[in-house]
């Protein structure tokens, strides 16, 4: 297995089709020959507002399971298209949509309507991922923002996984707001909650790039699907359900694969390693030295899917 992270597993602590082939952005990382099936379609979300999903498929045959992915705060699941190929090339399908207020699905940029309408939206997708691959296990897998919905979602509602994966899960900021700033957000949470605010977030805490074209693609800066705003209410919802995930986190009931770099300035190291530490079995916890808060896109990216793939194998 992976010798930075996957070796020190199980420490405790109505749609349309459109099917092509896509071979994705260019120097991806993936070989030309090396093509996928690609869908996409739209479906109706919490809110009356339409999410847009995509998958991706093995180029021939069945998969051998489906991911349902959730992206992170401010992006969308495009950017991880490397990501899904490298996944299909070992015989998974991945389908990754849009969350409400982000990439090409309705809603107010960067706004949260609530975590249940958020969890809502999630249980729609994993119900479209069994209905679309029934009789194959699913996995859930999380980044970011996406961890905190996938978490919550597999502790409330219970959905048959085969295993929950999440990256950088924000549970936690890597910082703490000043007082006042925090104060007067849930204040505007009340008033004011689709107040645009920006999140002062920066490129470069998210991965380094290794000067290839490639790593440079995968840069949200002048993406027009990624935005660097939340609104107070989404802040708010995503802050109070990560403290309540890590709370009760002893009641979720399938494996789970946590990864988390130690040098990640957006959100808390700290807070995904109590999350481990409350799990009473069934974590594989690996903390990824000095690395930033995009794994999958940081220097060592490739290690990171491999490590992923490597557990969603055993679990098969």
């Amino acid at each position: 297995m992976n010798a930075r992270g996957c070796n020190r597993m199980s420490q405790r602590g109505s749609y349309n089709d459109r099917d092509d082939v896509q071979q994705g952005i260019a120097d991806d990382g993936i070989e030309a020959s090396d093509k996928v099936r690609r869908t996409e379609w739209r479906v109706l979300g919490t809110g009356v507002n339409d999410l847009f999903v995509r998958e991706w498929l093995p180029a021939a045959g069945k998969p051998k399971a489906v991911i349902c992915l959730a992206h992170g705060h401010g992006e969308h699941g495009e950017r991880y298209a490397h990501v899904a190929k490298e996944l299909a090339a070992d015989g998974y399908a991945t389908i990754a949509y849009d969350h409400y207020g982000h990439g090409r699905s309705q809603g107010k940029r960067g706004h949260m309507l609530s975590m249940e309408a958020a969890i809502a939206d999630l249980t729609l997708m994993l119900e479209q991922c069994a209905k679309r691959h029934a009789e194959i296990p699913l996995f859930l897998y999380g980044h970011s923002m996406g961890g905190n919905i996938a978490l919550n979602c597999a502790i409330r509602t219970k959905p048959d996984l085969a295993g929950l994966v999440l990256t950088s899960p924000w549970l936690r900021l890597a910082f703490k707001p000043p007082a006042v700033k925090e104060w007067l957000g849930r204040r505007l949470a009340t008033f004011w909650p689709s107040l645009p605010m920006s999140t002062g977030l920066k490129e470069e805490d998210l991965f380094r790039q290794n000067g290839t074209e490639a790593s440079r693609s995968r840069s949200m800066k002048g993406d027009p699907l990624s935005h660097t705003i939340i609104t107070p209410r989404a802040f708010t919802e995503i802050q109070d359900a990560g403290e309540w995930a890590i709370k009760h986190v002893n009641e979720l009931h399938v494996p789970l694969l946590l990864l988390h770099g130690t040098a990640d300035r957006v959100t808390s190291y700290a807070a995904s390693k109590e999350l481990a530490d409350g799990m009473r079995e069934g974590c594989d916890w690996n903390p990824w030295q000095d690395g930033l808060h995009e794994l999958h896109n940081d220097l060592q990216g490739g290690e990171a899917i491999a490590c992923i793939k490597a557990w969603m194998n055993d679990k098969l």
